[in-house]
């Protein structure tokens, strides 16, 4: 099937997730072919270097031989079993121990999902039983941060707090609630930690007194990094004070980390940099590497006993079909063993030359502030510094930024507020990271000529 066959197929057929259905019929599809280590391949035989990594979740890289091994292995061996009636598989137990093992503190049980969006579903049913077991059903309120992202299910779309997830589907739900983000770039206190830090713990306390006190109030939700808010980095001791604060409140503290878990800053989990326990934690992507779907929602100890005594012997009607699915078990099994054989350590080496090389282009015209952790940064265009004045509209940087991008062979997440994101594999090597550096400096001249651009900064 020719190309240009995709192209209409695609445009008739296929829809595709968070799009403009019209816009995408009138660009076309770009079909991508191929991918090896952190490269991917379209159609027409242009490469690029992925610096996002699919969707923030290839982080073990593209063409990964022993993966491709374990998920043939077990599908030649048992390709599906169901997690109902006390059924399961190998792969299954062994991965929900190995996590485990592995999370911080007590989350010592594990719920397999398909993807972020319903592990944070489930999260949400959980706490709810959680708060109900515990004779608080009055707990029935949810909080989380502006400019946060949690899924596009109908609940999670909810708790996020991007307005293209809410506009035409009557969310959030008015249990559903958000404090401002830290954006510390963009913060109306400034960029001092401390006056940061003062201004989130006192907006989350007054959140919890405008709702009725901490007696309504089931969960907090946040990412350790906000990722499709734009990549906004809290500053040190932002994720311990918010803990701090649920905890001294009875406040379930629910971390996200369906970006940032599986070394993308790092550690395995971004709460291990302040040391931080939640009594829930969502994961996927980096969980299996976007090889095959898989999602997990890690629970504490307390939060699982009181489940599973107020239900005794009968059921918690909580299920689905696909969850510990033993092929995607089995790829995630191999992917958690390649972090610990060496990729962490070199994704710990490339973040580092990531970030050296971001900022080293803070002096261009354009560049209004260069942030990240890791192997997760974004920089932030903006026509005036000293104003930071965001890139007009009628640039329509989105889609003409992520055009400049593709055509200079670079992959990034180019958001509608001109903030370039970034996310490479964690198997990128110098190369492949000096690459990204010189294609986004490309990217910058280029827009900085762009006639929209220049009017503004005339």
């Amino acid at each position: 099937m020719s190309s240009n066959s995709l192209v209409e197929l695609d445009r008739l057929h296929l829809v595709h997730p968070v799009a403009s259905y019209r816009g995408h019929e009138r660009a076309g599809v770009r079909v991508l072919k191929s991918a090896k280590g952190a490269t991917v391949t379209d159609s027409t035989g242009h490469s690029m270097v992925d610096g996002f990594a699919g969707l923030w979740c290839v982080n073990v890289g593209y063409g990964v031989d022993s993966i491709v091994e374990a998920a043939a292995k077990q599908m030649r061996e048992l390709p599906y079993a169901t997690g109902y009636f006390s059924l399961g598989s190998e792969p299954a137990i062994r991965l929900a121990a190995e996590l485990a093992e592995r999370a911080p503190g007590d989350l010592n049980h594990v719920y397999f999902t398909l993807g972020g969006s319903d592990a944070v579903d489930s999260t949400v049913r959980f706490i709810r039983y959680y708060q109900i077991a515990r004779g608080r059903p009055a707990k029935d309120q949810f909080i989380s941060v502006e400019q946060g992202y949690h899924g596009s299910s109908t609940v999670g779309a909810g708790l996020t707090a991007l307005p293209a997830f809410h506009q035409g589907f009557g969310v959030p739900f008015h249990w559903q609630h958000k404090i401002p983000s830290h954006y510390s770039y963009r913060n109306p206190v400034g960029s001092d930690p401390a006056a940061i830090i003062a201004a989130s713990t006192a907006a989350l306390r007054a959140k919890v007194e405008e709702i009725g006190g901490a007696e309504r109030v089931a969960a907090f939700y946040l990412e350790p990094i906000q990722g499709s808010g734009g990549v906004l980095v809290p500053p040190p001791g932002w994720v311990k004070a918010m803990r701090d604060l649920c905890r001294e409140l009875d406040i379930l503290f629910v971390a996200d980390e369906v970006i940032t878990g599986f070394g993308r800053t790092g550690p395995l989990f971004a709460c291990e940099d302040e040391g931080v326990v939640p009594d829930l934690m969502t994961t996927a992507k980096g969980l299996t590497s976007g090889y095959v779907p898989m999602g997990a929602v890690f629970l504490s100890d307390h939060v699982y006993d009181t489940i599973a005594d107020a239900a005794g012997q009968g059921v918690v009607g909580h299920g689905y079909t696909y969850s510990a699915h033993p092929v995607s078990a089995a790829v995630a099994l191999e992917v958690l063993r390649l972090y610990e054989a060496g990729l962490l350590e070199n994704g710990r080496k490339a973040g580092a030359r990531l970030m050296a090389g971001l900022h080293s282009l803070a002096d261009h015209p354009l560049v209004g502030e260069v942030r990240g952790r890791g192997m997760l940064a974004a920089v932030e265009l903006v026509t005036d510094k000293a104003r930071k004045t965001p890139l007009p509209a009628a640039a329509e940087p989105a889609r003409r930024i992520f055009d400049r991008a593709w055509d200079n062979g670079l992959v990034i997440r180019a958001f509608a507020n001109g903030v370039m994101g970034y996310a490479p594999p964690l198997c990128c090597t110098d190369a492949d990271i000096d690459a990204i550096i010189e294609r986004t400096r490309m990217t910058l001249d280029q827009t900085l000529e762009d006639t929209a651009v220049r009017a503004a900064m005339a």
